[in-house]
């Protein structure tokens, strides 16, 4: 690591833990405050693989997973009182499916990065961000509420995210958590849109800098 990639694993430190705060507050039925900050964390991995390459992007991405692991780790050991329960903030199957969602999606960011890289501007930083924007709900939602992985935390009842309801509220019939994924993936795609503005911007800044340095 260098200093120059200090920025980039600041920021994404930055996102990782305001992400995981801001997840614990509603925003409307389908969200939470946290799905409008965690996707930064793609402009963050872009930014560093297209300024510093591959290689860097992936540090940027490790100190980001280390950052989320930590919070997993404190929010697992705070106990929350509700309905005459007591339950820990952060369950084990929403730290491994955050963990492990957070990294494959990001590492597989880096991969389409690098590919595409030598395409028009907004293809790799595009095409990136919306797979791994996808893989990371899947992975997320799938594994901390769906019945298929049950057997991670047996103890753990969700079974109130398998309810079944009209797709956001509208349309065909499908578990809660089907919903929450969903809601959690437009405003990922829609980001994903809007961040290939801010970006341009910083890329060319960067490398306009280094052109006089």
């Amino acid at each position: 690591m260098t200093r120059k990639h200090l920025p980039g694993i600041l920021a994404m430190a930055a996102i990782v833990l305001a992400s995981n705060i801001l997840v614990q507050f509603l925003f409307g039925q389908w969200l939470t405050w946290g799905a409008f900050t965690y996707p930064l964390a793609f402009l963050v991995t872009d930014v560093m693989n297209r300024l510093y390459g591959a290689p860097a992007a992936r540090r940027v991405v490790f100190a980001g997973f280390v950052v989320g692991v930590i919070c997993s780790l404190i929010g697992t050991q705070i106990m929350l009182t509700g309905d005459g329960y007591t339950y820990p903030a952060v369950t084990l199957r929403i730290a491994i499916g955050s963990g492990l969602a957070f990294l494959t999606a990001q590492l597989m960011d880096v991969a389409i990065f690098d590919r595409l890289r030598d395409g028009a501007w907004w293809r790799a930083p595009l095409a990136s961000t919306l797979v791994g924007s996808a893989l990371d709900t899947a992975l997320f939602f799938g594994i901390a509420f769906s019945g298929a992985f049950g057997f991670v935390e047996p103890g753990n009842d969700v079974s109130w995210a398998q309810e079944t309801l009209p797709l956001l509220g509208v349309g065909p019939i499908v578990p809660l958590w089907v919903s929450l994924g969903t809601a959690d993936w437009l405003v990922k795609l829609a980001l994903a849109v809007i961040a290939l503005v801010p970006f341009r911007m910083i890329v060319s800044k960067a490398l306009s800098r280094n052109a006089y340095v």
